[in-house]
């Protein structure tokens, strides 16, 4: 049930993106930003691992930042694969990661409001909700994006049962 979710997030992030980026574009929700979606998780979980290996000289001499170039060349060629996406190129493709990230983690944050993110040795299971997204200063396209989040911890404190 949770990556059925987590694979809408990613569509739904998916047709956010052009209102942000006119040089991407996504035709449908159904079935475009669906396939995107999938293909996106797919390459992401068996290319970019490898791309990230034969690349590590070059991402330990740039401090980490040629993930961003990886992840943006990946984002480039799913849109020039998949029918009724389109990236208009390598920058669109970089900037345009960047946002989908964003995006996702906003929703997921909204969508997934009483996470447990407690470790297995806590006593105290901790939850995470999303309170609420801000621009400042107010009304700035170039401002900052502030995420208001609070975690707190369950009324009722008692020690898990040991495995």
């Amino acid at each position: 049930m949770r990556l059925l979710l987590t694979w809408l997030i990613n569509a739904v992030a998916l047709i956010a993106l052009p209102y942000v980026f006119t040089s991407i574009t996504v035709d449908s929700f159904f079935p475009t930003a669906l396939v995107v979606a999938l293909v996106l998780g797919l390459v992401n979980t068996l290319i970019r691992p490898l791309l990230v290996i034969l690349t590590l000289p070059v991402t330990i001499l740039t401090l980490g930042l040629f993930i961003f170039v990886i992840n943006g060349l990946l984002f480039w060629a799913v849109g020039s694969f998949v029918t009724g996406f389109h990236v208009a190129g390598f920058w669109s493709g970089v900037f345009g990661a960047i946002v989908y990230s964003i995006i996702f983690v906003v929703a997921v944050l909204a969508a997934d409001g009483q996470e447990d993110l407690s470790p297995e040795y806590s006593p105290c299971p901790i939850s995470r909700k999303l309170y609420s997204v801000e621009f400042y200063p107010p009304r700035s396209p170039e401002g900052v994006v502030k995420l208001r989040a609070r975690a707190r911890s369950s009324r009722s404190c008692s020690p898990r049962s040991s495995r």
